[in-house]
């Protein structure tokens, strides 16, 4: 597959990320889908830091997958290796033993036992993978000794991504500054299932394993839960979350407690927006879209209807051709399923509102919605008239010729 055009949405540029201490990273070519390119990247932790992560729900989960879970439960990890372009999923035994090949050269090589190496994988589904070349790139990344910079991690697990994800932000907790960096991959196959892509986030903060584990969930639910793409979940997606402890401070140990509330709050900035530059990747996007959903009986309706619409193809489509069809939002809404009012039913676009108790406001003027779907940023409100407290937002993007173009190419 050719190198894909920049997206329209995407940042002037990669962040500036500064080192996290006691985070190590190095990058390499497997060589096995792509030529010329970084496609092999290595994230090794310093003794004694936490590490939290999240998998996918998928019932056909790859074996990458299943190893990472039980290295999170068995409470030691200390390296996370990823390769792009092949995903080892339903590879059966063999991918299995593939993996296990190069993980016990990489433990080798790391002094570590092979279970205190995470493995993630992203590409294509079903391509056995050649765990001879992940076994030599093994040996290239440990001699490189973590040269590579947040950038060059980010760059290296793209498969259809057009731009590298990165963002961090910093608070002081107790006195002391801690900084928060996470890097991410994602463009197609992106809906919410916890969590629809890959990501890797450090902190130089003294955090228990258990805590961590908390923290990450909270803000997951709304951050990389709550984007959408193309309503597919991967079979590879895993999030996670290290922190070195490299920060002289009280380890945090309350989910609760004031301090754990303040990295709650930098976490949830920096996972959300790593999830914003997911759909703004999205395979062939050219919009940004929020969908709003209040007035529901309960949040979890609210986000099952907000669903709805995101990932609506009719939608979708009236957006990309910058269509104000807004009785295609009644459509989504009604066949979500989640309880909602036909006659109390009010929607706004762009914040102009064009239908409230349930029928088009009386005089409404379509000029200012349709100037507002010829920008990049599309905002979709709704209040469901079910006069409750439940509400969600979901992100979301158009779909266009160029996603069919993308996935009809996508193997070759």
């Amino acid at each position: 597959m050719s190198e894909l055009p920049l997206s329209a949405l995407a940042p002037d540029s990669f962040p500036a990320l500064s080192d996290i201490a006691g985070i190590r990273l190095s990058v390499g070519q497997s060589g096995m889908k792509y030529k010329g390119r970084d496609d092999v990247m290595l994230l090794l932790a310093q003794e004694g830091s936490t590490v939290a992560g999240i998998f996918t729900q998928s019932a056909t989960a790859a074996a990458p997958v299943d190893w990472s879970r039980a290295g999170i439960a068995s409470g030691n990890p200390r390296a996370i290796i990823t390769n792009a372009g092949n995903a080892n999923a339903f590879t059966g035994t063999r991918g299995v033993t593939a993996m296990t090949h190069y993980l016990s050269r990489l433990a080798e090589g790391l002094s570590l036992t092979d279970t205190q190496i995470l493995v993630a994988s992203t590409g294509v589904i079903g391509e056995p993978i050649s765990g001879e070349a992940m076994a030599s790139i093994c040996e290239t990344l440990v001699a490189d000794g973590g040269h590579a910079s947040w950038q060059d991690a980010a760059a290296a697990i793209r498969t259809t991504d057009t731009f590298a994800k990165g963002a961090t932000t910093s608070c002081i907790i107790g006195g002391s500054v801690i900084t928060i960096n996470g890097i991410a991959k994602g463009s197609g196959m992106i809906a919410p299932d916890m969590a629809t892509m890959l990501a890797y986030i450090a902190t130089d903060a003294a955090i228990s394993a258990d805590c961590l584990d908390i923290l990450l969930r909270r803000c997951a639910e709304k951050s990389f839960n709550a984007i959408t793409v193309d309503s597919d979940t991967s079979t590879s997606d895993s999030v996670y979350l290290i922190a070195t402890g490299a920060v002289d401070m009280l380890v945090i140990t309350n989910p609760d407690s004031p301090e754990a509330k303040q990295v709650q709050a930098a976490l949830q900035m920096v996972m959300t927006d790593l999830a914003h530059q997911i759909v703004k990747d999205g395979e062939g996007a050219q919009k940004f879209i929020t969908v709003t959903v209040t007035g529901a009986q309960t949040d979890a309706d609210a986000k099952i209807i907000a669903l709805a619409i995101a990932n609506s193809p009719l939608v979708k489509t009236a957006i990309a051709g910058e269509d104000a069809n807004w009785g295609r939002i009644v459509m989504a809404v009604g066949k979500s399923g989640a309880a909602a009012s036909r006659d109390e039913l009010s929607i706004a676009i762009g914040g102009t509102i064009i239908a409230e108790q349930g029928e088009r406001v009386e005089g409404y003027d379509e000029a200012p919605v349709r100037a507002h779907m010829e920008g990049r940023n599309i905002d979709i409100t709704v209040d469901v008239g079910m006069r409750g407290t439940g509400q969600s937002t979901i992100w979301t993007c158009d779909l266009t010729h160029g996603y069919i173009s993308i996935n009809a190419d996508y193997r070759s």
